[in-house]
C-alpha cells in the first residue's frame, strides 16, 4: 500500500464511517475502482479505532459520565437506577451481538462478505429499510393532518429489550454495504426513537465494539498488503475527518431527513450491480491482486 492509497483511503473512512452509507463498503470500492488491492477488514477495523477516538472526544462528557456512573454502581446500590449507570449496562448488553457473531463469522467476513454482489445488495435493500424508518419518524413527528404528532422516546426510555434490538442491527453491519450507524438508526427509528436519540446510542455503542475489533486485528497490522507505517497514517486521517463529520451530522439531523443517503445508497447500489453485471468490475475485484 502506497503512502497515497492509505491517505485516501483514511479520508474515505473518516467521511463515511458515521455516515448511514458503510464505510467498510466505501473502502471495498475505493480499492476496487482505483484497480488497488482491497484493504482487506483488518485495515478497515484498525483505521476505525481513528474514526472512533474521535467519538470518545466529541462524546468525552457524556462518556466520562456513563463509565463513571457505571463504575460507581458495581458497589454502590442506590446509584443502580441512575440513567447514566443503566446506559453503561446497556451499552454493554447491545456490545453482545456483534461480539459473538463478529468471532464466529470471521472467515466470512474478511473472504465472502466482501463481494462486490453482495456490497450491491446491502445497499440497496439497507437504503431501502433506512427510507422507511425515516419516513415512519417524520410522520410521528409532524402527525398527519387528522392527528396530533405521536411522541418519540429519547435514550431516558431505553431498556434492555430495545438495547439488544439496537445491539442486533449494529451486527448486521459485519456484512460490509450494511453500515453501522444505518442499521441501528434504523432500528431505533422502526422502535421508535427520535433520529437524535438513535444516531447518539448509535456512536456510543460503537465504541467497545469497533475498539475491540481494532485492537484485536492489530496483530495483522504488519502482515503482507496492510503496512504498519500506511495503516497508522490512515488511522490518523480517518480521525481528523470523522471528528468533523461527527460534529455536522449531529447538526444534520436535528432538521434534516435521511432521504439523501437513502438516495445515494440505491444508486450507488444499482451501479455497482450495473457494472459487475457488464463486466465492468469483478466481483472480486482486487482481492487476489498484489
Amino acid at each position: 500500500m502506497s503512502w497515497f492509497e492509505s491517505f485516501v483511503l483514511g479520508l474515505v473512512q473518516g467521511l463515511t464511517e458515521f455516515l448511514p452509507v458503510s464505510s467498510s463498503a466505501h473502502l471495498r470500492l475505493t480499492a476496487a475502482f482505483a484497480d488497488w488491492q482491497d484493504p482487506g477488514a483488518a485495515f478497515t477495523a484498525i483505521t476505525q479505532i481513528g474514526t472512533e477516538a474521535a467519538v470518545l472526544i466529541y462524546f468525552r462528557k457524556d462518556i466520562a459520565r456513563i463509565v463513571g456512573a457505571w463504575f460507581r454502581s458495581l458497589w454502590d446500590r442506590r446509584i443502580r437506577g441512575d440513567h447514566d449507570a443503566t446506559m453503561g449496562w446497556l451499552v454493554i448488553v447491545g456490545s453482545i451481538p456483534i461480539g459473538v457473531l463478529g468471532l464466529a463469522l470471521k472467515d466470512a467476513i474478511e473472504g465472502p462478505f466482501r463481494d462486490l454482489r453482495l456490497i450491491a445488495t446491502t445497499l440497496v435493500v439497507m437504503g431501502v429499510v433506512l427510507g422507511i424508518a425515516d419516513r415512519l419518524a417524520a410522520r410521528d413527528e409532524t402527525g398527519g393532518r387528522h392527528r396530533a404528532a405521536t411522541q418519540r422516546k429519547d435514550l431516558t426510555r431505553l431498556d434492555t429489550k430495545d438495547g439488544l434490538i439496537f445491539g442486533m442491527c449494529q451486527a448486521m453491519a459485519l456484512i460490509p454495504g450494511v453500515s453501522r450507524s444505518g442499521a441501528t438508526i434504523s432500528g431505533g427509528l422502526l422502535i421508535g426513537y427520535t433520529r437524535e436519540a438513535a444516531a447518539r446510542y448509535s456512536f456510543l455503542l460503537a465504541v467497545p465494539a469497533v475498539l475491540a475489533s481494532g485492537l484485536f486485528e492489530l496483530k495483522d497490522a504488519g502482515k503482507g498488503h496492510t503496512a504498519w507505517p500506511q495503516t497508522a497514517f490512515a488511522t490518523v486521517i480517518a480521525f481528523v475527518i470523522g471528528y468533523a463529520v461527527i460534529a455536522w451530522f449531529m447538526r444534520f439531523i436535528s432538521s434534516k431527513s435521511f432521504m439523501p443517503f437513502v438516495i445515494y445508497r440505491i444508486l450507488l447500489g444499482l451501479l455497482l450491480f450495473a457494472l459487475v453485471g457488464a463486466g465492468a468490475l469483478a466481483p472480486h475485484a482486487g482481492e487476489l491482486a498484489g
